[in-house]
């Protein structure tokens, strides 16, 4: 029998941002993956750091830990993060009106933003599409990662820096506290097992997740090749679509008027769960989606008609000097329908933590955070 004082089932973004929290507090850790490296949810989104779509007082000041925990990866390991923003275009006026109405109340609580111009927003995006443009919101608050580099590089800073143990390929089969078991029998004693793996808790302990009220969402994404020439989009892009997809924006009166126009304007957009983004990656690439397909709705085979959908509504945005795509993807996550994230202690010394529903790279570091300030 092993001995460490945590262990992490899950070797993605939640995981690692426990892990790391852990260790800051002298604990020894091991992390156990099934996989050779984290493939699922931590790898399959924008890479935005997104602060701006939290609600406000203890969400958003989550949102606001990982940031500061990521710019620390950036200095401490070499990780890239830029210091991008956020830009909400809007081309209608009742868009335009959620934007007036959002500031001044986003402001009064502490989130930065400000309005923008038509002219000023061009001036942050040339790329932008000037015709129609009502202006903009501006968040200097926003980061973005490369989801595919990220995890191998803070899972090589954790292990350099604070001895954590990585366990690539090795599925956790049981926990029965103290002890935790893996597919090879090996068995550890543990002063604490944190279950980080998203949805897939369901194999550990299928009773818990049939009660969580969690659903499974599937998202369709997809990017170009690098774009020409050095050519930068600028900050994050969102558009109209996007304020009635994040919680913040709720804090509008005005909001219902735009998501009755969009159910009536768009309804396979409503239907699919589509709201328009994009964002740069490090090599230049412009990573484009996405959409929300829920439970039995999903299946393993994507649909060109949302990706359509989603290109068509971004050309009304954005002009790329090389839009055409050459990759695309889906992922899976787990998401509760009324809680940013869902957490649970099945037995005494173990937790649940799952993924942050859609959320992961923005919230997962201040959620880890949080969680080890409330253990005794």
């Amino acid at each position: 029998m092993r001995n460490v004082d945590v262990a992490v089932v899950g070797g993605g973004i939640v995981g690692l941002g426990v892990a790391w929290e852990a260790a800051q507090r002298g604990k020894s850790v091991a992390v156990f993956e099934r996989g050779p490296a984290a493939q699922l949810a931590s790898i399959r989104n924008f890479g935005m750091v997104w602060p701006i779509g939290q609600t406000p007082g203890e969400w958003y000041d989550r949102a606001m830990k990982s940031r500061q925990r990521w710019l620390q990866l950036r200095d401490e390991a070499g990780l890239w993060v830029r210091e991008c923003g956020s830009l909400h275009a809007v081309y209608e006026a009742d868009e335009w009106e959620v934007l007036q109405e959002f500031q001044p109340l986003a402001a009064e609580r502490g989130m930065a933003c400000e309005l923008l111009t038509p002219q000023q927003a061009i001036a942050k995006m040339p790329g932008l599409n000037p015709a129609g443009l009502r202006g903009a919101l501006w968040s200097p608050k926003e980061l973005c990662v490369d989801p595919r580099e990220a995890l191998g590089v803070v899972s090589r800073f954790l292990a350099e820096k604070f001895d954590v143990r990585f366990h690539y390929s090795t599925a956790v089969t049981r926990v029965e506290m103290p002890r935790v078991t893996t597919a090879t029998g090996e068995v550890w004693n543990v002063q604490r097992a944190v279950v980080c793996g998203g949805a897939d808790f369901e194999t550990l302990f299928p009773e818990v997740f049939a009660q969580s009220g969690l659903v499974k969402c599937k998202l369709q994404m997809m990017a170009t090749a690098a774009q020409p020439n050095g050519w930068q989009l600028g900050p994050h892009l969102a558009g109209g679509l996007t304020l009635g997809h994040y919680k913040s924006f709720e804090l509008c009166p005005s909001l219902t008027k735009v998501k009755k126009r969009i159910a009536e304007q768009y309804p396979l957009h409503v239907k699919y769960g589509i709201h328009v983004m994009a964002s740069q990656n490090h090599p230049g690439e412009i990573v484009i989606g996405d959409s929300h397909e829920y439970g039995d709705a999903i299946t393993p085979f994507d649909k060109d008609e949302i990706d359509r959908l989603i290109l068509d509504y971004l050309a009304k945005m954005l002009t790329l000097p090389s839009p055409a795509i050459t990759r695309r993807w889906h992922g899976i996550y787990a998401k509760h329908p009324s809680k940013v994230q869902f957490t649970a202690e099945p037995q005494p010394g173990c937790s649940i933590l799952a993924s942050p529903g859609g959320a992961g790279m923005t919230l997962a570091f201040g959620c880890a955070a949080v969680y080890w300030e409330k253990q005794p």
